[in-house]
C-alpha cells in the first residue's frame, strides 16, 4: 500500500467517524435511544438509516461507484441497527445503568464495534 493508499483510507475511515458522532450525537433523539431494544421499531431504524445514509453520502464523496455505496450504507445499516439492538436488550435483561460498570463495557463494545463495521466497509469497498 502506498502513501496516497494509506492517506485515503484514513480519510475514509476519519469521515465514517466523523458521521458516526453525528448520527449518534446531535442527530440521535432519546426517543431513539428508547426504541433501540424494541426490534422493528420506526425510531430505532430512523437512527440506523441515518447512519446508512450517512455512510452512503461518504463513499459517494470518496468517489466509489453508486452501487457499492448503496450497498455499504445497507450493511452499514443492518449491522449497526442489530448492533445497538443487542446491546440495548443485554443492558436492559441485566439491569444495568449509568452507575454499573458493565454499562459502559456494554457501550464501549458497541462503539468498538461501530468502529471495526467502518474499517471492513473500507476493506470491502477497495476489494470490490
Amino acid at each position: 500500500m502506498d502513501n496516497a493508499q494509506v492517506t485515503s483510507a484514513l480519510l475514509v475511515v476519519g469521515f465514517l467517524q466523523l458521521k458516526h458522532f453525528i448520527c449518534d450525537g446531535p442527530l440521535q433523539t432519546l426517543a431513539m435511544v428508547k426504541s433501540k431494544s424494541i426490534y422493528g421499531a420506526p425510531l430505532g431504524i430512523l437512527h440506523s438509516a441515518l447512519h446508512g445514509l450517512g455512510t452512503g453520502l461518504v463513499f459517494l464523496i470518496a468517489t466509489f461507484s453508486p452501487i457499492i455505496a448503496i450497498g455499504l450504507a445497507v450493511l452499514d445499516f443492518t449491522i449497526h441497527y442489530h448492533v445497538d439492538f443487542t446491546k440495548e436488550n443485554i443492558i436492559k435483561y441485566f439491569g444495568w445503568n449509568t452507575n454499573n460498570a458493565q454499562f459502559w463495557w456494554a457501550l464501549s463494545a458497541d462503539q468498538t464495534i461501530h468502529q471495526f463495521t467502518y474499517l471492513l466497509l473500507y476493506i470491502l469497498a477497495v476489494k470490490v
